[in-house]
């Protein structure tokens, strides 16, 4: 979050959510559809074989379509895969 925090503010213009994010995503007074992202991105990471097809309806309630869905899941998968090879290699963030 420290290292994407800026590029959210600017895309987001809410600096204030933004610090919320990065304290506790859980407690912060994120929107719908963004709490369904969480919450998705959350799980796809820590339990990605325990998902089902059902847990993809809070997705659709919050907006999203079959593509909506299918690009969150490449970016979560996509910066799960990043962070684990610069982790896994010691790579660490210039400053």
């Amino acid at each position: 979050m420290a290292h994407h925090g800026a590029a959210l503010r600017a895309a987001s213009g809410d600096a204030a959510l933004v610090a919320a994010l990065s304290r506790d995503w859980r407690q912060a007074a994120a929107p719908p559809r963004l709490r369904a992202l969480l919450e998705y991105a959350a799980r796809l990471t820590r339990t990605p074989s325990a998902l089902r097809r059902e847990d993809l309806e809070p997705l659709r309630q919050a907006g999203l379509d079959d593509r909506g869905i299918l690009d969150a899941a490449q970016v979560v998968a996509y910066f799960n895969f990043v962070n684990r090879l610069a982790d896994g290699l010691g790579v660490e963030l210039e400053s």
